[in-house]
């Protein structure tokens, strides 16, 4: 049975490539822990520098951002995530990320991000653009392992 192989385990983030989120921006790195298909939730961590510019996004669902370095905020709001910081989005939540300050650290806000369900990017008109999920992750990320020439882990089972 399938419960009987599943146990407490650790995936090392060294061992990880550091994947570009395109097409959306280049310049922001996504390492990714964890694409569950069956939940739909996706485990990854995220550089970002200062120029970041993502569009306006909507989750489907819940979202768990936990900041290691740097400072950063939703456009629209008035509080802004620093190291030690913990946003939760609830689902059905529309936003524009912008960083507010990497002084101080790698150059890069860092953070740890959990989502479940998907991304949905929206134009100026709220047309979606595109959709981003746990399946779309694990196509970017096994392009990414194979033009690098990196083996690729299974990252849809936490081992």
């Amino acid at each position: 049975m399938l419960y009987q192989q599943v146990d407490t385990a650790v995936i090392d983030g060294d061992s990880l490539p550091w994947v570009p989120f395109t097409p959306y921006a280049d310049n922001v790195l996504l390492k990714y822990f964890r694409l569950d298909p069956v939940r739909g939730e996706w485990i990854v961590q995220m550089k970002a520098p200062i120029d970041m510019q993502l569009p306006r996004h909507h989750h489907t669902g819940t979202v768990i951002v936990y900041t290691t370095e740097g400072k950063w905020k939703y456009k629209e709001h008035d509080w802004v995530a620093g190291p030690g910081s913990v946003v939760y989005e609830t689902a059905a939540s529309t936003h524009t990320p912008e960083v507010v300050s990497t002084e101080g650290t790698s150059g890069y806000v860092q953070t740890l991000v959990i989502v479940t369900g998907d991304l949905v990017f929206l134009d100026g008109n709220d047309k979606v653009v595109a959709i981003e999920n746990w399946k779309t992750a694990l196509q970017r990320y096994l392009a990414y392992c194979e033009k690098h020439e990196i083996p690729a882990r299974d990252l849809t089972a936490f081992h």
